[in-house]
């Protein structure tokens, strides 16, 4: 029996009329309504008609978690007075709860994707709701605009809503109004939320920023201390938002001896934890909870919100091929969001552990995956849609030029795709397995080397992170699923059975194609393996077969297989899925891998020995130069030239390195050295590019600079920054490099190591720089010349070496009596720098005359007492220059 008091109730009801309209006229609308107005639940039964009289029609409602698909496809059928199953219905991966007369689903936008690869014209779906589409994660993103292209070439009557508590409404009018006259129609609903009131709960003393993924322990102390000040202020629920499953148990664990029962809800959670959640409950809650519980979800019993503050976003190292997750600071939008949780049935608070000016200084919204996540699977469903660059699409946000690159690379690397981006026949059945690319890759080739269930097993494994307590050694952590009775092995074995089905039965749900007639065991796998695992049999990795790994270490085989034993099973999977990331030991506990990052195992590490690994879990905090291995399975060299077998290279190495040249054949696995010899006889070119490297690096102080030398490259300096013309830039190391023909050979191409150029006469080289051809080369001594003759005969080097100075000349203040110029050098007054008796500074002038006149009393009055033997005039303008004594002069 339908509640229709309940569905009465729900403030979205009165924009209801408008959004009907809307589709009607345009076909596709952008619903903006608060939390706990009932978009999410009372919009699909009305466009459905369910309620309301309106004609029959099938609507899928895509929500971006599984959760909230669960609980809204539950709520609606309450709503109804029916089981989940019949009207409404939900697919989740792994799970599906739905019948021949369901009208609404509820699927993740996971699932949704892949039934678009399967079915590009969603046959029989008249409606599609995007729900909660301002969390920008890639898959709705996507999703949308392959739904947009339906639209546009397919199946102009299918209807389209966008729907955010605080989305970016007229963003998301232009892209769905792709196509059509206009942006679509912007319809809201303002409800008759409850007040909540905002409550600035600050540390009170400085807390660390996040760093990577680390949050300052004493931020996590005030978050418990927060929830546990708004239980004694505030009656009702407490939900607490924080950015992982690590912070919750670690504010869990000093929530000791509240009174109230704790409840940890996260994806991982326990179905049954995830339903006490949304279950209303006679005793007084705390839910402790990620992002899950941010959007589509009506705790009940909730009048109070404690927010953190802090959120989990992706960060690839593209260049490494390593990500991770970062905490950072949460949007404005997920605030309003979070606090919107407090006022879905009453007036309520939310506790905000930041302070009010710093709310101003938020970003509006989440920063959308396409920008920073991983697009390796993004890139391969983009090209299974017919658009390998993705340029087509009405995205949002069009996809980074690199990202996009390097998701190419990995691509063309597994066999998914061709040079051109086209998908080829393994890369369509690898887009329709749910899994990465890289995941796809290890399980179809994996199936073919250890049978399809073995596969699936750890591929499952790597699909998703076991629990830290399961250890850092995969073939252990498998064992440890298999006997497991925690919920992340139910998980586990749920996955696996998907897996092995999509893989036994290519042509069954997943919609691949028909197993491949070539295939050795096409039972089990289709052999469509790149050509480098072909080698030594269709479908089979080289030397996997008799790889020493196999029977390494660890208690046994998997039951029932006469096949390789789990280690090498579980190392030969992880390295089909990360072959960029099979390293080797380079001391105990540290390891290379083939993209050339470092990496450790903790102290503890069992692994720690091993002369191979296979890296299947790693990250690399920020400002560190080594990543840290969480889940790793020991390889031998053969499972790791097969599973990588794209990286492998050999040639000549000519380079400079360690402030050398090195010359040398080599045979890589990207960055890892599997063997090198001397060269002999290096190909010159090659020798001479690495020793300019060598002078770019190490600078020109490699060649032989006499004084002499040094001298000349200053007075050419001086001349180029004067004069200009022909006189060359001498100055710059950059520079003098770049014209390396024109001045140090033949020299340089004679050389073969840095002993070679430490016996190079810069200053001979130099001179091939003069400007010769003009004939202004032989006024160098005229125009800056090496010494200056002064009044007292002495002739003084002058120093040009100041870089955008007057050349200086240093000269004892007696021998410049009677000169009443300053001497000048290209047409530059020198900088005199005049000098005691002793040679110490006694002033600095550019202005002789001026310095008789009025500095010479100081410096005489000061002077003549301390060097009494010296001559000091009164008129140094008349007097005589000299460089000796009184006495010396007498005689």
């Amino acid at each position: 029996m339908i509640r229709q008091a309940a569905l009465d109730a729900l403030p979205v009801r009165g924009a209801v009329p408008a959004l009907v309209s809307a589709l009607d006229g345009h076909g596709a609308a952008v619903l903006c309504a608060p939390p706990g107005t009932g978009k999410t639940t009372l919009v699909p039964l009305v466009l459905a008609g369910l309620v309301g009289g309106g004609p029959r029609r099938r609507v899928v409602v895509a929500e971006p978690r599984r959760i909230a698909a669960r609980a809204a496809a539950r709520r609606m059928a309450w709503l109804l007075g029916e089981a989940v199953g019949g009207s409404v219905g939900f697919t989740v991966r792994g799970e599906r709860v739905a019948g021949p007369g369901t009208v609404v689903e509820v699927v993740t936008t996971g699932v949704l994707l892949q039934r678009l690869q399967r079915d590009q014209e969603l046959a029989g779906v008249d409606v599609v709701v995007l729900d909660e589409c301002h969390e920008r994660h890639l898959d709705a993103d996507t999703v949308a605009a392959f739904l947009l292209d339906v639209r546009e070439t397919l199946r102009p009557e299918l209807r389209l809503v966008a729907a955010s508590a605080t989305t970016d409404a007229a963003g998301w009018a232009r892209v769905l109004g792709r196509g059509g006259p206009g942006d679509a129609p912007v319809v809201e609903a303002s409800g008759v939320s409850y007040p909540v009131e905002t409550v600035w709960a600050p540390p009170a003393r400085p807390v660390r920023p996040p760093h990577g993924m680390r949050v300052d322990p004493a931020q996590l102390t005030h978050v418990a201390s927060v929830v546990r000040r708004a239980l004694a202020e505030r009656e009702g629920d407490v939900l607490c938002f924080l950015p992982g499953v690590g912070e919750i148990a670690r504010v869990a664990g000093q929530l000791g001896g509240v009174d109230a029962e704790v409840l940890q809800v996260h994806g991982r959670a326990p179905a049954a934890v995830q339903d006490a959640a949304l279950t209303a409950s006679d005793h007084r809650r705390v839910i402790l909870s990620t992002a899950v519980a941010e959007s589509s979800l009506t705790v009940p019993g909730v009048r109070v919100v404690v927010d953190s503050g802090l959120a989990r976003e992706p960060r690839v190292d593209h260049a490494r091929g390593l990500g991770a997750l970062a905490t950072v600071r949460a949007s404005l939008a997920a605030g309003r969001q979070r606090a919107g949780r407090a006022g879905r049935e009453a007036p309520g608070a939310v506790y905000r552990c930041w302070t009010e000016a710093e709310d101003g200084r938020l970003p509006a919204f989440p920063s959308p995956e396409i920008r920073i996540a991983d697009l390796t699977q993004f890139a391969l469903q983009a090209a299974c849609w017919g658009d390998p660059d993705a340029s087509g699409l009405a995205l949002p946000d069009p996809p980074p030029a690199g990202a996009m690159a390097a998701a190419r690379e990995v691509l063309v690397a597994v066999g998914a795709v061709d040079g051109a981006g086209r998908p080829t026949p393994r890369g369509l059945r690898m887009a329709r397995l749910g899994l990465h690319p890289r995941l796809a890759r290890a399980l179809l080739d994996g199936s073919a080397a250890l049978g399809a269930r073995r596969a699936a097993e750890l591929v499952a494994l790597l699909s998703e992170e076991p629990p830290r307590e399961y250890g850092d050694d995969l073939a252990g952590a498998w064992r440890q699923a298999r006997r497991g009775g925690d919920a992340y092995a139910a998980r586990w074995r749920t996955e696996v059975s998907r897996l092995e089905r999509a893989v036994r039965d290519p042509a069954g749900p997943s919609g691949a194609p028909p197993p491949d007639p070539r295939a050795s065991n096409a039972g089990e796998a289709v052999s469509s393996a790149p050509p480098a695992l072909e080698e030594r049999g269709a479908g089979r990795s080289p030397g996997i077969s008799a790889s020493p790994a196999f029977e390494a270490r660890g208690p046994g085989r998997s039951p029932g297989s006469g096949a390789a034993p789990d280690d090498g099973a579980a190392g030969l999977v992880a390295a089909l899925a990360f072959p960029e990331r099979v390293a080797k030991a380079k001391g105990e506990g540290a390891f290379l891998m083939a993209s050339g990052t470092g990496a450790e195992l903790g102290d503890g590490s069992g692994l720690r020995r091993a002369p191979w690994l296979a890296v299947a879990v790693a990250d690399r905090p920020p400002h560190s130069a080594s990543a840290r291995i969480r889940l790793a399975a020991v390889i031998d060299e053969d499972t790791a030239l097969a599973a990588a077998a794209h990286l492998r290279t050999e040639g000549e190495e000519v380079r400079w390195e360690d402030g050398d040249l090195i010359a040398r054949a080599a045979q890589r696995l990207g960055a890892i050295e599997l063997a090198v010899r001397p060269l002999r006889s290096p190909d010159p070119a090659l020798v001479r590019a690495a020793l300019l490297d060598g002078l770019r690096s190490e600078g020109l102080g490699l060649l032989r600079w006499s004084p002499d030398a040094q001298t000349l490259r200053a007075r050419l300096g001086f001349l180029h920054r004067t004069l200009g013309g022909a006189w060359p830039d001498v100055v710059e190391d950059g520079a003098l490099l770049d014209r390396a023909d024109d001045w140090l050979e033949p020299e340089l191409s004679r050389a073969r190591r840095r002993a070679d150029l430490g016996r190079i006469d810069a200053g001979q080289a130099l001179n091939r720089l003069l400007p010769w051809a003009t004939g202004e080369a032989t006024r160098l001594d005229e125009l800056a010349p090496e010494r200056l003759e002064v009044p007292s005969g002495s002739r003084i080097r002058l120093d040009y070496s100041a870089e955008h100075g007057q050349p200086v000349l240093a000269v004892k203040l007696q021998e410049l009596f009677g000169l009443a110029e300053t001497p000048k050098v290209a047409g530059v007054p020198v900088l005199v720098h005049l000098l005691s008796p002793a040679g110490r500074p006694a002033a600095v002038t550019a202005d002789l005359a001026s310095f008789w006149r009025g500095g010479y009393r100081a410096v005489r009055a000061e002077l003549r007492g301390r060097y009494p033997k010296h001559p000091w005039p009164e008129d140094p303008a008349t007097a005589e220059p000299t460089r000796h004594t009184n006495a010396r002069l007498r005689r």
